[in-house]
């Protein structure tokens, strides 16, 4: 295959999927997928429906899991005839597919010439999908049907008619008709998008080319992954984490992970991981596998993504486990247990390879959802607000700070948005000071952020990461923990749950306020650059207390700027001191 027509070819697909998100965002009436962009495209092989493209705009998890969602469909479709011009199934059954039933997903055939060509698929998050709790994020969930109505695999669309008492179906059981005719519609219509790039690219190679391309990419990101892998050093590296419960029995919930490397193949074993709890922080097993590839794109990010990407990787995956969730288990809460996943192969990882291995990332989505009528409008209303939070420290550098979920990449909602549509007050958002993990390298910085309600509403909260706050690696300290505070009639109080809380009543003037976890730092904090600690003092990002303790710093001089700021020089003579004694101490602690 030609390497230059190999590489405009992939291009072009890429842009194809691109193009899919983008109008996909720009069309969606929802703002949980126009403003925080919670959906995904992407570009499958005809026969084994493995990954050829995906949208950039999209969701990580998304994309990886879709793979299987196609393949399901494939399968399905050809015991009924094989697929025909003008078909497009939906389903959002995460026992087929992943994720959970706000994540709708749609496929459909892509014909050139009459043969068929490839496979599309979109997924979209509905603001609601039914269930017990607006929103269909219910900490307390014990079975999937309180969560929302399960779509199976069925045609949407078959030969080009809409299956409208389908339709009709959907709007009578969800709590924003209007808004969620409006997001399908949005999502059919990118097949438009993608079926006009692709015949044009036909049109410019020719089928059998392209075939060829279609093959060797996939080909080639084996290739690729596979001499990675083979750079590693055999043998087994073991890692651990924990839920701090699962949203209805207070109880820590393990995480095992041994990941065995041999030659140029790489084995996940997750024996010993906790069962199948019994609320909402499970996963179906496709979701952990897309997990995992979440997270190994993170350590080697310069391989294309495709079917190829992942073939070198191997699984053991326990039945009844969290993270093999079967029906009818909840996995509402699936987000924090995806994040656990890459936490731990993270971890693992960083034991042998820890120059591309990354500290914890934040850890937990923390979903506030807000919902009621609107005592102007008199319309229904759901709000969702997934956090931003810190990433890990690498070798090469800081956490990322106010970062997006790296399994989802999902925004946090523009604040003047949310004012207009919903009746809230943001009263603050900002980044969360001492967040960070120490280190060599600091862990990204959180986010914190408060509103109050001007009216009547129900607010619920899901996430986790308070009583096992996201790690350091090599040395590296860990970040700040989770933190949710509901303020109503008048008084300040925590979830019993800490971090999980279903359908609180507010009242006008009742507020809640969270702050999001850092993420870990990378290496001796007593290591770390006095100008880079300096820096970081007069940011904001870490306090006095903390470059005194942590870093082993001296504060020479401390000018008042302001009531709020100071200005801060460090004495460079005397921390080198301090930091010989308090390496010497750590030395002798250590033996």
């Amino acid at each position: 295959m030609d390497p230059v027509t190999l590489a405009v070819v992939r291009g072009s697909l890429e842009q194809i999927a691109d193009e899919m998100d983008l109008h996909l965002i720009h069309a969606a009436i929802s703002p949980i997928i126009s403003e925080t962009n919670d959906c995904a495209n992407g570009i499958f092989h005809p026969i084994t429906g493995e990954t050829i493209a995906q949208g950039r705009y999209g969701l990580p998890v998304f994309l990886a899991y879709m793979q299987f969602t196609v393949q399901t469909v494939i399968g399905m479709a050809l015991k009924d005839g094989g697929f025909k011009p003008g078909d497009m199934w939906i389903l959002n059954d995460p026992y087929i597919g992943g994720s959970h039933l706000q994540d709708v997903q749609l496929i459909a055939p892509v014909f050139v010439d009459g043969e068929l060509f490839a496979v599309m698929a979109t997924t979209g998050h509905w603001m609601d999908i039914g269930g017990n709790v607006p929103g269909g994020w219910a900490p307390r969930a014990t079975e999937i049907h309180q969560e929302g109505i399960i779509i199976p695999p069925v045609r949407l669309y078959d030969e080009g008619k809409l299956n409208k008492a389908l339709v009709s179906m959907f709007k009578a059981n969800v709590r924003l008709p209007s808004e969620i005719a409006g997001d399908l519609a949005a999502m059919s219509n990118t097949f438009s998008v993608g079926t006009r790039g692709i015949e044009a690219l036909v049109k410019r190679y020719g089928r059998t080319i392209l075939d060829e391309c279609l093959n060797e990419m996939i080909a080639y990101s084996e290739r690729q992954m596979r001499s990675y892998i083979a750079e590693i050093p055999d043998g087994t590296y073991a890692f651990e984490d924990y839920f701090d419960n699962d949203g209805i029995i207070d109880e820590p919930i393990r995480i095992n992970l041994a990941i065995t490397v041999t030659g140029d193949d790489m084995h996940f074993d997750f024996t010993g991981t906790g069962p199948t709890s019994r609320g909402p922080l499970n996963m179906s097993r496709n979701t952990t596998l897309s997990s995992c590839y979440v997270a190994i794109k993170h350590i080697f990010p310069d391989v294309p993504v495709n079917g190829g990407t992942f073939r070198p990787i191997h699984f053991t995956l326990p039945d009844n486990t969290l993270l093999s969730a079967q029906y009818p288990a909840a996995v509402g809460g699936y987000l924090d247990p995806v994040g656990r996943v890459i936490d731990v192969v993270f971890g693992a990882l960083s034991k042998v390879i820890p120059e591309k291995s990354p500290a914890a990332f934040f850890g937990t989505t923390g979903v506030v959802t807000v919902s009621g009528v609107h005592p102007r409008t008199k319309n229904y209303f759901v709000g969702v607000f997934p956090y931003p939070g810190g990433y890990g420290a690498t070798q090469a550098s800081d956490g990322l700070i106010n970062g997006n979920p790296p399994q989802s990449m999902a925004n946090f909602m523009s604040l003047e948005m949310s004012e207009h549509r919903f009746p809230l007050r943001f009263d603050y958002f900002k980044i969360r000071d001492d967040s960070g993990g120490a280190g060599w390298h600091r862990g990204g910085c959180g986010t914190e952020y408060g509103f109050t309600a001007w009216s009547d509403c129900i607010v619920s909260v899901l996430g986790d990461r308070v009583d096992y706050a996201p790690f350091g690696i090599v040395g590296g300290g860990p970040a700040a923990a989770n933190n949710v505070e509901f303020v109503t009639q008048g008084k300040t109080w925590k979830p019993e749950l800490r971090s999980k809380q279903e359908k609180e009543p507010f009242t006008a003037g009742d507020s809640i306020r969270a702050a999001s976890p850092g993420g870990g730092g990378f290496g001796n904090a007593l290591d770390r650059d006095l100008l880079m600690v300096e820096r970081d003092l007069n940011r904001g990002y870490i306090s006095r207390e903390t470059a005194e303790k942590s870093y082993g710093v001296v504060v020479g001089q401390a000018v008042a700027l302001s009531a709020e700021h100071t200005r801060f020089q460090l004495d460079p003579i005397a921390s080198a001191t301090r930091r010989q004694t308090l390496q010497k101490l750590l030395v002798n602690s250590t033996k």
